[in-house]
């Protein structure tokens, strides 16, 4: 394929983690003062008082959120541990989360609590998110179309929360399971453009379904904020080089939509129900069983999809220098069969404390 441009986009990478007591694994109010301790640092408040997040700078390389991520964790999750708490990258809590969250006194979190009312009450949802910046939200909207193929088979590779309220799931995300609750969830509909994608947002937000523009849950979306597509498929990652892996492999499937798009290339939309139920076997499956191609619908193992994906990326995966480690990213999730099935084999093994040692080692 001719490249019509040969710089790859420039990217970040959010990382929000859950902050769980050391002893008993249950959600702990414990952000306050974790960010007191990281003075220097890019140390958030998410939705509750026991989630913290943080975010690497505007990106060229996998390297430059590798030192960001990497360093960010090592230091909140040493000064976790002194404060007798444990920094997980899972997507919810496995213990604890029926219980209602304190939501932080931001106006905004209080205003979203207010309107969605009982449905955030426990919504300990907690993500990994990446951003691909985009030439303009018309490109956006078009990098976006030609990316839905793809994305069942990259939330089979992030899915992270099998374990919640104690006990297994049946599902590698659950968290995927409790996103659905949002007025705007799953992938988006396909937009003839920017103008479109803008003026039914605006609609959700005149009516009143949303709170703002920037409350937009669809899976992938355009960013308010930044010039940039954002993905939010993924739950949070046990260790960061996995997110910044999933966020290489998200970089290259959005650089090949972009260039399709400058190519004049048309975008294959899959038929929406079958791309939501692509979504759903991902979510319940992971990488242990099948996935189905959204476009045709036929079942394949897991990672002849996965192979599939990165062969389609290859070109913009080489040109960004992502190539190897990307590889080794799916040689390590060949091995493990993904951090859902870690997690279950740590739970099956040693319950709680089992977890919060994997959790540990992600730090």
């Amino acid at each position: 394929m001719v490249a019509a441009s040969t710089r790859a986009p420039r990217f970040g990478v959010e990382e929000e983690y859950l902050l769980l007591d050391a002893e008993s694994g249950l959600p702990s109010d414990g952000a306050e003062e974790l960010i007191e301790a990281l003075p220097g640092l890019r140390a958030e408040h998410e939705f509750f008082h026991c989630q913290l997040e943080t975010a690497t700078p505007v990106c060229e390389r996998a390297d430059e959120a590798r030192d960001a991520l990497g360093g960010f964790r090592a230091t909140a999750a040493a000064a976790a541990e002194e404060l007798g708490l444990v920094l997980a990258g899972t997507g919810l809590p496995p213990v604890g989360g029926d219980e209602p969250g304190r939501v932080v006194a931001k106006p905004r979190y209080l205003e979203i609590a207010d309107s969605a009312r009982g449905s955030v009450a426990r919504y300990y949802s907690t993500g990994a998110h990446v951003h691909v910046e985009v030439p303009s939200r018309d490109a956006g909207v078009q990098a976006i179309a030609r990316f839905a193929r793809w994305s069942p088979t990259l939330a089979a590779l992030a899915a992270n929360s099998p374990v919640y309220l104690g006990e297994r799931t049946g599902y590698a995300s659950w968290r995927y399971l409790l996103t659905q609750q949002w007025p705007t969830s799953g992938y988006p509909p396909a937009f003839a453009d920017g103008s479109e994608y803008r003026s039914v947002v605006a609609g959700l937000v005149r009516a009143g379904a949303l709170v703002d523009t920037a409350l937009v849950n669809w899976s992938i979306r355009l960013s308010e904020r930044f010039p940039t597509i954002e993905l939010r498929t993924a739950d949070a990652q046990l260790e960061s080089e996995d997110a910044i892996a999933l966020a290489m492999i998200f970089r290259a499937l959005a650089a090949r939509g972009l260039r399709e798009y400058e190519l004049g290339e048309l975008p294959t939309y899959p038929q929406p129900d079958l791309l939501r139920g692509a979504h759903w076997l991902a979510a319940r499956d992971g990488l242990r069983g099948r996935l189905f191609d959204p476009l045709d619908g036929e079942p394949r193992p897991a990672f002849q999809l996965v192979d599939a994906m990165l062969e389609h990326a290859a070109d913009e995966l080489s040109a960004a220098g992502d190539a190897e480690l990307v590889e080794r990213f799916v040689a390590r999730r060949r091995a493990d069969r993904g951090p859902a099935q870690q997690q279950l084999e740590a739970w099956e093994s040693d319950g709680v404390a089992g977890l919060l040692a994997l959790y540990r080692s992600g730090s």
